[in-house]
């Protein structure tokens, strides 16, 4: 079975299409198969998003979509935090595609890039702050590399967001994001899904 890290897909695309509103906002993704969550919102995205949105209203930096899949995490804090920029990338192909078309369909297309890398290889900008809900079928080794960029892309007091579930890792990731940046706070919890917050001194 075709993993959503596969750069190149090779299974026969089939497009699939849901809605989903946050606040007053309703917004429109198009996904296919060989994405991560093709079906609809997933739980820890959806919680990742509307905690990011909620702590940052007046946040006008540089924002990277790590491992942005099909675009909601991105295309939401585009939508919301209106000063902002955002950075999408992923390492497949078909899944940014679906990002360029579900970022004109919800009117952010101006104020997104998207960009093709594994991890952090094509990424040289420096970012205010990361947003990851990390490929934890990739190992742990590629999870904590994500982490370990985006120290490294971080400018001076940006901060990294993870949501990751407690069965998948949360311990060994609040670990390691104490022991790179010295700090992690655990700013919501729901479900068995955790979100941490570290930032970058």
């Amino acid at each position: 079975m075709e993993q959503y890290f596969t750069k190149n897909p090779s299974t026969e695309k089939e497009l699939y299409r849901f809605d989903w509103n946050i606040d007053e906002k309703k917004f429109y993704f198009n996904t296919s198969n060989s994405v991560f969550s093709k079906s609809g919102m997933d739980f820890g995205s959806m919680l990742l998003a509307e905690t990011v949105v909620k702590e940052n209203k007046e946040f006008d930096g540089r924002i990277l979509d790590l491992g942005c899949g099909y675009g909601p995490i991105g295309i939401v804090l585009a939508s919301f935090l209106g000063k902002s920029t955002v950075t999408m990338s992923d390492v497949n192909e078909r899944a940014l595609e679906l990002c360029k078309m579900n970022a004109r369909e919800n009117s952010v297309e101006n104020r997104v890039r998207v960009l093709s890398s594994s991890v952090f290889e094509n990424i040289t900008d420096k970012f205010d702050m990361v947003v990851t809900n990390p490929p934890i079928r990739a190992g742990k080794d590629v999870v904590f590399s994500f982490y370990e960029g985006a120290y490294d892309q971080l400018n001076s007091g940006g901060k990294l967001y993870v949501v990751i579930q407690k069965k998948q890792g949360a311990p060994s990731t609040k670990t390691k994001l104490s022991s790179l940046f010295g700090n992690c706070e655990t700013v919501d919890k729901k479900s068995g899904y955790f979100i941490f917050v570290s930032i970058k001194s």
